[in-house]
Parts: structure tokens; C-alpha cells; sequence
């Protein structure tokens, strides 16, 4: 029951982070916005990949709310990018409710172990 309730409430926002962040240049990509926005130039000189390999990651990434794009309106052709504030809430909300859920059980576990281990042995 838990895992249905967690994958299927958080699915659109998680599912697609958690897909757009499984490529480690977009996960990158990711870090390097974190820190400040950033021309697409700067994107590209950062990475050993093409200009619109650089691009697609950054659709990708756009796609599924994580980043937006901004142009500046001193240059009309260039472009900034930057992380989306918030964008990242949901999957750290989901990856908590993960952490408790193992937590939880694995106390239980642990407890079950102590009782066990405390019980006398039954005699055969």
C-alpha cells in the first residue's frame, strides 16, 4: 500500500525529475545552475559534448520544470538559464517520505530482533 500511495501521488513531478536527473551531464548541468544562471555558451564550453547535445539536455531539463530560460533583453539572441526555485521540493519530499519509511521499518525489525533474541530458548 505505501509504495502505491507514494509513487502515484508524487508521480508526475518525481517521475520526471527523477528522469531528466538519471543523465549525469544533466545532472551536472543541474549543479552548475544551482550555483548561479548561466549563458549557453557557458553550458557548452563546461561539457566535452556538441552545442545541440547541450541543447537537448537543456530541453529536457526545461521539459520537466527543473530549469527556465530567460533572454535577456539587452541580446536578443542569447539565452540564460537557470534552476527553477523550488523545482527540486518535490522529489526531496519524496525522497523523505522514503527515508521515514525505511527508518520506521527498520526500527520495527530491529525491536522484533531484540525481542526475539531476548525470548528463552524453547526447549525441544
Amino acid at each position: 500500500m505505501y509504495n502505491s500511495i507514494v509513487m502515484y501521488r508524487h508521480e508526475a513531478p518525481v517521475g520526471g525529475a527523477l528522469a531528466a536527473l538519471a543523465d549525469p551531464t544533466r545532472r551536472a548541468m543541474v549543479e552548475l545552475l544551482a550555483e548561479r544562471p548561466r549563458r549557453v555558451g557557458e553550458l557548452v564550453a563546461a561539457f566535452p559534448v556538441s552545442q545541440p547535445a547541450v541543447s537537448r539536455h537543456l530541453r529536457v531539463l526545461r521539459q520537466h520544470g527543473l530549469i527556465e530560460e530567460q533572454r535577456p533583453d539587452d541580446d536578443h539572441r542569447g539565452r540564460v538559464y537557470r534552476l527553477r526555485p523550488g523545482s527540486l521540493d518535490p522529489l526531496a519530499g519524496w525522497l523523505d517520505e522514503v527515508r521515514r519509511f525505511w527508518a520506521d521499518h527498520l526500527e520495527q525489525f530491529r525491536s522484533f530482533v531484540e525481542q526475539e533474541a531476548a525470548r528463552p530458548e524453547e526447549a525441544s
